[in-house]
């Protein structure tokens, strides 16, 4: 079995990664999901969160997906996502802000809205901040 494996992750915009990964650490539609080389082929949807990507021993990368798919096959995995931000990007004060209105919109009953697309909105930032909390407990960023 192979120690490493190629990673793509594309979203609409561009191709965010692409290299070699010896692991990859994310969230599926059915829990947390651990991708190594030689992993079984699996296609799943993606949940708002981090992907962790291990480089090796002491390197990792941190990128946000908004959601997406994923495709994996013994040697290489393909991440479609929605919408991705990367660890050098986080802005924590905006992910409160989001999060926040997201809720008050939830919880107001005199605002006629789009309750998924509510959902969906607080899911993400959500999301965002798990990561940005995962990313400052580790020191990755301040």
């Amino acid at each position: 079995m192979p120690n490493q494996m190629q990673l793509d992750i594309v979203s609409a915009e561009a191709e965010i990664f692409s290299g070699k990964a010896v692991r990859i650490f994310l969230t599926g539609i059915l829990g947390e999901l651990e991708i190594v080389p030689g992993h079984a082929p699996l296609i799943t949807g993606l949940m708002p969160g981090p992907v962790r990507i291990r480089l090796d021993a002491d390197k990792e990368e941190v990128i946000y997906v908004t959601g997406g798919v994923l495709e994996v096959q013994p040697e290489h995995a393909t991440i479609l996502a929605d919408t991705v931000v990367r660890a050098r990007d986080f802005n924590e004060s905006e992910a409160i802000k989001a999060k926040q209105q997201a809720e008050r919109l939830l919880n107001d009953k005199q605002v006629d809205i789009d309750f998924a697309r509510a959902r969906a909105e607080l899911a993400r930032a959500a999301g965002m901040l798990r990561a940005i909390q995962e990313m400052k407990k580790k020191g990755k960023i301040k």
